[in-house]
C-alpha cells in the first residue's frame, strides 16, 4: 500500500518542522511550502492527499489559497485543514465556508493530531493506532509548567508493575508447555521399553505348586530416571529466563526511576527561580504598581512568562486582558491599557533551515548553535495576537466609550527583568534557559487620564 503524502505550508520554518516530524511518525510522506504562492505552484505538478495550510503568511493569506485551491477543479477535492493559532467560531465558519474542513491548532496534542489525520482519511483504521503492550516509554524533559502528576506516571512504578505481571503470566505459560511436554516424552518412552521387554509367561502345570510365579511387569527406573532429569533440566532454563527478564525489567525500572528524579529537580529549580523572580518584582521600584491620575485606584503591574515558540498575545494573556478590562470597565476607569511584550534570549539548537528549539540543558552555553529569539525576530505584528486577542482589543473603545482604549508595543524589545548569568566556560544551557524564560514574558500596565 503506498504511502500518504501532505503538503504543509506555513512561513515560519520552525512550524513547519514541528508538524512534518508529527506526521512523519505515522509514516505520511511530507512536502513542505513557506507561502501560499509556492503552494499553487506545487499543486501544479504534484498531487498530495491533503494540506495543512496556515492563516498569516505574507502575500496570499490562508483563506485566499484555500478558495484558490477549490476554485480550482483539478484540486478542488483535496482535503484542507487550517494549521494556525487563529481560534473563534467566526474564523472556523469562515474557513470552512470556503472549503477547509476544520481547524488545527498550532499548539497541538498527538491526539488531535490522530483526530485530523481520520477524518482526512490518512489513516485508514483506528486500531491500528493502540500501542502493544510492551511499547517503550520515551521520556523527554518537560517545558515549563508541566504537571508534576505527568512526571511522576511517567517514572513511577505502573511500567513496572505491567512488565512484573507479564513476566508471570509468560513464565506460568512456559511452565505448563514445559511439564505437558516432559510427561509426554515421559509416557512414550515408558511405552516403548515395556514393548521391548519380554513378556512373563505363566507358570508350568509341571511346576511343583509352591514356586511363585514371575512378576508380569518390571517398573521402568531408566525412563522414569531420564524423565525427572529432562523435567529439571526444563525447570532450570525457566528460572534461568525468568530471572533474566526480571533482572532487564528492575534494571529497567531503576532507570526510570532515576529519570523521573532529575526531571522533578529539573521542574522545581525552575518552579524556585520563577519564585524568586516573582519576589524580586514585588519588592521592586513603584513600576509594581501604577497609581492613576484624579479619581482612579492603583491597579498592580502584572506581567505573563510565555514559553518559547507560543504567540505573545493570547492563551493566559487574553484571560488577564479579560480581568483587566473587566475590572477597569466596573470602575468606570479612563485611561490607556499598554501591553508590552519582551522577548527572552533563549540558548538555540537547529539552523535557519530546519528551524531551532531550545538547546538540551546539559550542552554547554558555548555549543549553542543561535542565542536570540528568531521566533519573535522573524515574525510579524498580526502574527504576534490571535483572533480573540484582536477582537477583544478592538471593541473595547465601543464597550467603554471611548473612556479605556488598548496600546500594544508589538517590538522586538528585549529589555530583562532579570540579569542573565555571566558567561563561563562551565555555564549551561539549562541556568540560561531558565532566565531567558523568565525574560520571555508580556507586561500589562494602566495609565489612568482625567475625563
Amino acid at each position: 500500500m503506498a504511502r500518504k503524502r501532505a503538503l504543509v505550508v506555513d512561513d515560519s520554518k520552525s512550524a513547519r518542522m514541528i508538524l512534518s516530524r508529527m506526521l512523519e511518525k505515522y509514516d505520511i510522506e511530507v512536502d513542505m511550502a513557506e507561502s501560499a504562492e509556492g503552494a499553487i505552484d506545487y499543486l501544479n505538478r504534484h498531487r498530495p492527499d491533503a494540506i495543512f495550510m496556515d492563516q498569516l503568511m505574507p502575500g496570499m493569506d490562508g483563506l485566499q489559497a484555500v478558495k484558490a485551491i477549490k476554485d480550482n477543479p483539478r484540486t478542488a477535492t483535496i482535503p484542507i485543514m487550517m494549521y494556525t493559532s487563529q481560534e473563534g467560531e467566526l474564523y472556523v465558519s469562515q474557513a470552512r465556508a470556503l472549503g477547509a474542513m476544520g481547524v488545527l491548532p498550532k499548539q497541538v496534542r498527538p491526539v488531535d493530531v490522530s483526530k485530523v489525520l481520520y477524518e482526512l482519511h490518512l489513516l485508514a483504521d483506528r486500531r491500528d493506532s493502540e500501542l502493544p503492550v510492551l511499547t517503550p516509554i520515551e521520556l523527554e524533559r518537560p517545558a515549563a509548567g508541566v504537571p508534576p502528576e505527568l512526571i511522576t506516571r511517567a517514572g513511577g512504578a505502573e511500567p513496572v508493575g505491567r512488565i512484573d505481571a507479564l513476566l508471570r503470566d509468560q513464565s506460568s505459560d512456559l511452565r505448563r508447555f514445559i511439564v505437558a511436554g516432559m510427561d509426554s516424552l515421559a509416557t512414550r518412552i515408558v511405552g516403548d521399553l515395556r514393548a521391548a521387554l519380554p513378556i512373563s509367561k505363566p507358570p508350568s502345570e509341571s511346576l511343583p505348586p509352591l514356586v511363585p510365579p514371575a512378576p508380569r511387569d518390571r517398573v521402568p527406573w531408566p525412563a522414569l530416571t531420564i524423565a525427572a532429569c529432562l523435567c529439571a533440566i526444563g525447570f532450570a532454563v525457566l528460572s534461568m529466563l525468568a530471572r533474566g527478564d526480571l533482572a532487564k525489567a528492575r534494571a529497567d525500572a531503576a532507570a526510570l526511576s532515576a529519570t523521573n528524579a532529575e526531571l522533578t529537580r529539573s521542574r522545581q529549580e525552575l518552579a524556585d527561580t520563577v519564585k524568586d523572580l516573582s519576589n524580586a518584582l514585588a519588592a521592586g521600584p513603584p513600576a509594581g504598581t501604577l497609581t492613576g491620575g484624579t479619581g482612579s485606584s492603583a491597579l498592580p503591574l502584572r506581567v505573563e512568562t510565555v514559553p518559547y515558540g507560543e504567540m505573545p498575545l493570547d492563551r493566559s494573556r487574553l484571560d488577564v486582558l479579560r480581568d483587566l478590562l473587566s475590572k477597569l470597565e466596573g470602575q468606570s476607569a479612563h485611561g490607556v491599557v499598554r501591553i508590552t511584550s519582551f522577548a527572552g534570549l533563549f540558548c538555540l539548537s537547529g539552523n535557519a533551515t530546519d528551524g531551532y528549539l531550545p538547546a538540551a540543558p546539559t550542552l554547554l552555553l558555548a555549543r549553542c548553535d543561535l542565542i536570540g529569539n528568531p521566533s519573535e525576530d522573524s515574525s510579524f505584528a498580526q502574527q504576534r495576537q490571535s483572533l480573540a486577542f484582536a477582537n477583544l482589543t478592538a471593541g473595547v473603545r465601543q464597550r467603554s466609550g471611548g473612556a479605556i482604549t488598548v496600546a500594544i508595543d508589538t517590538s522586538s524589545n528585549v529589555r530583562p527583568s532579570a540579569a542573565y548569568p555571566v558567561r563561563s566556560e562551565t555555564l549551561t544551557a539549562g541556568d540560561w534557559n531558565k532566565v531567558a524564560a523568565a525574560n520571555n514574558r508580556v507586561e500589562f500596565s494602566f495609565e489612568p487620564t482625567v475625563p
